[in-house]
């Protein structure tokens, strides 16, 4: 699934492509894609009218449009927005053309993703109930993790990868921060002390925006709108490496499941969380 760096990779790509540009024609090809809305008054809403910027937040882009409204996108597992030289893509569920005449294809192999559009103001509703805090803007830090991980007893992981806590993280990055700040996905969130939180913090953001520079992963499916690939993939420091040496000790990386998710971790680097009845019983054991 395309995570806050590939879906900032599309953004900056195709904004220059889009803003100040009318849409001139479209055609909603696959009705799941607007849900329960109509493709035909979807497409009627959207002729005609000038993407007045493109913006992010957390995985969904945002279309905004004269007239006050947003065209939500979310690309899920498979989906993005192309632009490449050689025409329509495989897999396409929607087309636009905008009034230089430039092409657009909403291609989706899985058909997971989803376009919402809705009033400005009602696009804020929407997303704020859905999102957390940007975890690459101003004020992301280890006090947010703090207030967000208070009192929970579910895996730091689990936490991380919940969109209403932060905003845009996945799979991956989720991997490649704790590895980094030296954290077990296991460890009951709550648990973690200030530092741990500070650093935590420090690495979610240097993950995400090593990935920016990238410009995203391509493992599988992503690519940027003119058909390119991203390279952060090869500057993975565990995810998708087991069997591998860990880049800061040696040890080899293990592949296991945390949050109901395939995790990849450096066992010495990130012990297992060590289950509190149990310290107790080491402690009675040694003062007796």
């Amino acid at each position: 699934m395309p995570e806050l760096p590939e879906v900032e990779t599309v953004r900056r790509r195709l904004a220059p492509h889009v803003e100040g540009r009318a849409i001139e024609a479209v055609e909603v090809r696959d009705p799941r894609l607007v849900g329960r809305d109509d493709p035909r008054r979807v497409e009627g809403r959207l002729r005609g009218r000038t993407v007045t910027a493109l913006d992010r937040r957390g995985k969904y882009l945002l279309f905004r449009l004269a007239g006050d409204e947003t065209l939500i996108s979310h690309l899920r597992m498979t989906g993005n927005w192309l632009m490449p030289p050689a025409g329509e893509p495989p897999h396409t569920r929607a087309a636009l053309v905008l009034s230089d005449g430039t092409a657009l294809w909403y291609a989706d192999a899985r058909r997971f993703g989803t376009w919402d559009l809705l009033a400005d103001d009602a696009a804020e509703a929407y997303l704020a109930i859905r999102l957390g805090p940007e975890p690459i803007g101003e004020g992301f830090d280890g006090a947010v993790l703090r207030d967000a991980f208070r009192g929970r007893r579910a895996p730091v992981k689990a936490l991380l990868l919940d969109q209403r806590i932060v905003a845009g993280i996945g799979n991956i990055y989720a991997d490649e921060a704790l590895n980094a700040a030296c954290i077990h996905p296991d460890t009951p969130a709550g648990r973690l002390r200030r530092p741990q939180l500070d650093r935590l913090a420090d690495e979610v953001r240097a993950a995400l925006e090593e990935g920016i520079r990238s410009q995203g992963s391509s493992i599988r499916d992503f690519r940027s709108p003119e058909g390119g690939y991203g390279s952060m993939q090869e500057r993975f420091r565990v995810y998708g490496r087991d069997g591998e040496p860990c880049p800061a000790c040696g040890t080899e990386i293990v592949k296991t499941r945390s949050a109901g998710r395939g995790t990849h971790v450096c066992p010495a680097c990130q012990p297992r969380p060590r289950r509190r009845g149990m310290r107790r019983a080491e402690g009675a054991l040694s003062g007796a």
